[in-house]
C-alpha cells in the first residue's frame, strides 16, 4: 500500500491523488486504507517516512567514514524518482497545513536524526569527538548537524538537480569537520 502511495503520488500529484487510486493501485478495498490511514495525508507522510527506514548510520572507523556514507545513502535515496515526487508533493503541501508540517517532522524528521546520534556516540566512543556536556546542547547540536546535512544534499538534489559525487561528498564532509583539522586525514 504504501509502494503504491508512492507510485500514484508520482503519476498524480498531491491534488490529484485519492484514496481511491492508491486502494486501486494496491488492490486493496479503500476501507482498508481508511482503517490504516484516517486521511491522504497521514498515509503520504507513513509512506514517505517509509523510505527513511532504509537509511543506517554504518560504523567504518571514523567520523569521516560514517558521514560520507550516510550522506551517499541518502543522496542515493533522494535520486529516486518516486522519493522526488513524495517528498516535493509532501513538502509543498505540508507549507500550507500546519498538521501537516508537525507529522512530517514527527515522522520523517525526528526519527532520521537517531542517524547524528549514531554516527555521534561512535565518534565519541573512538575518541573523535568530546562527550556531551549536557543534554540539551547536545541536542541541540544534533539538530543543528541534522539541518545541514540533510538541507544541504535535498536542496543540492531537489531545487538544484545537481549529482551527489564522491568528490562533492568529500569535499562537503571536509567542510563540515573543518574546525576539527585532526579529523580530516588529510
Amino acid at each position: 500500500m504504501l509502494d503504491a502511495t508512492r507510485e500514484a503520488l508520482a503519476e498524480l500529484g498531491w491534488g490529484g491523488l485519492t484514496m481511491g487510486h492508491v486502494a486501486t493501485r494496491a488492490g486493496v478495498a479503500k476501507t482498508t486504507l481508511y482503517r490504516r490511514w484516517p486521511s491522504k495525508n497521514e498515509l503520504v507522510v507513513d509512506a514517505v517516512a517509509s523510505l527513511f527506514d532504509e537509511l543506517v548510520m554504518p560504523d567504518l572507523g571514523s567520523l569521516r567514514a560514517d558521514i560520507e556514507a550516510v550522506v551517499t545513502q541518502f543522496a542515493d535515496l533522494l535520486a529516486r524518482p518516486e522519493t522526488q515526487a513524495a517528498l516535493l508533493a509532501l513538502f509543498a503541501e505540508g507549507t500550507r497545513d500546519r498538521q501537516l508540517r508537525r507529522r512530517i517532522r514527527e515522522a520523517i524528521v525526528d526519527p532520521q536524526k537517531r542517524l547524528v546520534r549514531q554516527g555521534r556516540a561512535a565518534a565519541q566512543t573512538r575518541g573523535e569527538l568530546a562527550q556531551d556536556c549536557d543534554e540539551a546542547t547536545a541536542r541541540e547540536e544534533i539538530d543543528i548537524i541534522f539541518d545541514t546535512i540533510a538541507g544541504t544534499v535535498e536542496h543540492r538534489v531537489l531545487v538544484s538537480g545537481e549529482p551527489i559525487t564522491p568528490e562533492w561528498t568529500r569535499r562537503f564532509t571536509g567542510l563540515l569537520l573543518g574546525p576539527f583539522p585532526s579529523l580530516l586525514g588529510d
